[in-house]
């Protein structure tokens, strides 16, 4: 894979074909050559501003055309961008903008009285299309070891940490993918996935590293318009996160729908139950489905080849191409999963104890997660290290526990927690939502829990809710459900 920097994917997309639609999002079209002279131009105005090389914008922006032009305005001005989710509230959006030191912002209008008044603001509309007009000056392209992207963590676990990628790690983590997904130029990729989110955001890049197409939509709250989309765009592939998977498994009729040009499903950000990845495969039936398992701190780790979904369907496969990913442990034993390969981050933001804490010195990530590898080397996540239950003087993983919730029919989504118990140490608690239509007994589920669990991993109680609490890249907020008083009604 070359060290070519993302700048240069758009650069040479434009040159070789630049009448081929590049993104389409809100109703506007824009060809490759009209994706790029519009960055050329945001990067001449953002010079203007004084940005300067190695400097970091922050992008705080929905799912738009104008989100995909900043970003790569901001690369071809030798800037690094900082992806920033708008519904993000004012404290946390300030405290973002100002640690990663953004010297302007990027953003709709409404968003601007919750960016520190200290720091520039470029606005859509008028003012964004200004810059695009401008006439480009000439820029030296950067090179790979330069700084891309700062990517902010969830922060389910606690305050934001800022993920520092060059040009190499990302362009070479975008090729990697491209490769075993079997992407080409005339993919037609749908994303539903914030691109303030690196899910969503690989998906713009691999389009421009490759010279094809995006469709950019805001999330999955009309699920009408995505299938609209897959029909009228021709979509060749469909990525998700399991609450995507959820709402489109759920459309009457879809299953029966012909989608001739559909032909690859990507799921990744939290795992798929058995029981709702065959009702994902029943329903585009057509289409090959690939598993995968990533972090932020270096973006995909493994995915699992499509023919091994039935031989190991709890699985999340092998290392991606060109790098390492192993179990800390003997084979068939729980160990801590380790990462070696250029995709790993160059570390967090001004963080250096948190970064040495996570990379060796040998370049090696520490992933935080607990895994154990089958006898063919075939990787299987058990839980996030700092997601154990310990009860009774034993270790209960999460998912597992949730894998047989979500064999119970009429349970949605579903997410096991530990909580402090004087007598227990901790206590599993299951947090459940029902599918619609449905009334859960808890009484029943936890009969069938007993049934199929140890002793020790059957939940002390069990909690229904309208919905499980969510974090804004689609991950079920386990932070929010341990703050959550047990409801006596709804608890047995």
């Amino acid at each position: 894979m070359s060290p070519r920097t993302l700048d240069g994917d758009l650069r040479a997309a434009a040159a070789s074909r630049p009448d081929h639609t590049a993104v389409v999002a809100g109703g506007k079209r824009l060809s490759y050559g009209e994706l790029d002279r519009r960055v050329a131009g945001l990067a001449t105005g953002l010079h203007g501003l004084g940005v300067q090389r190695g400097d970091r914008v922050a992008v705080v922006l929905r799912n738009s055309a104008d989100a995909a032009i900043a970003i790569y305005g901001i690369l071809r001005a030798g800037a690094a961008f900082v992806p920033l989710n708008p519904t993000a509230k004012e404290a946390k959006l300030a405290y973002l903008v100002e640690h990663s030191g953004a010297t302007a912002v990027i953003c709709e209008p409404d968003v601007t009285q919750r960016i520190p008044a200290s720091v520039p603001v470029v606005t859509t509309g008028d003012q964004l299309d200004r810059l695009y007009a401008l006439d480009p000056e000439p820029f030296e392209e950067v090179g790979p070891e330069d700084l891309a992207s700062i990517i902010y963590t969830s922060g389910s676990t606690g305050v934001p940490k800022g993920v520092v990628f060059g040009h190499r790690n990302m362009h070479f983590v975008a090729g990697s993918i491209v490769e075993y997904l079997g992407l080409g130029a005339d993919d037609r990729i749908l994303c539903v996935l914030p691109l303030s989110h690196t899910y969503g955001l690989y998906h713009l890049i691999m389009a421009v590293r490759l010279g094809a197409t995006v469709v950019l939509q805001h999330g999955i709250t009309f699920p009408g318009t995505v299938v609209a989309a897959l029909v009228d765009e021709r979509i060749t592939v469909l990525p998700g996160v399991p609450t995507v998977w959820q709402v489109l498994v759920s459309l009457d009729g879809l299953a029966e729908r012909p989608l001739p040009d559909l032909r690859v499903l990507t799921n990744a950000g939290a795992a798929l139950s058995v029981a709702r990845l065959q009702e994902v495969r029943r329903t585009f039936p057509g289409a090959t489905f690939f598993s995968m398992y990533g972090q932020t701190e270096c973006k995909r780790v493994c995915y699992l080849p499509p023919e091994q979904l039935d031989a190991r369907p709890g699985s999340v496969g092998i290392a991606i191409p060109g790098t390492e990913a192993w179990v800390d442990a003997p084979q068939g034993e729980v160990g801590e999963l380790l990462i070696r390969g250029e995709h790993v981050m160059q570390g967090y933001w001004r963080d250096p104890e948190a970064t040495a804490a996570r990379v060796r010195p040998d370049g090696v990530l520490r992933s935080g997660d607990l895994f154990r590898a089958d006898e063919e080397g075939f990787l299987h996540f058990v839980a996030r290290m700092d997601d154990i239950i310990k009860t009774r003087g034993e270790k209960v993983a999460p998912k597992e526990v949730e894998e047989v919730l979500y064999r119970l029919e009429g349970i949605h989504e579903a997410a096991v927690i530990g909580v402090e118990d004087e007598r227990l140490g901790q206590a599993v608690v299951a947090h459940v939502s029902p599918a619609e239509g449905v009334e859960l007994d808890v009484r029943a589920i936890k009969r069938h829990c007993a049934l199929n669990l140890e002793d020790f991993m059957v939940p002390r109680d069990v909690v229904v809710h309208p919905a499980l609490p969510k974090m804004d890249n689609g991950k079920l907020d386990k932070l929010a459900l341990a703050s959550l008083a047990l409801s006596p009604a709804r608890t047995a």
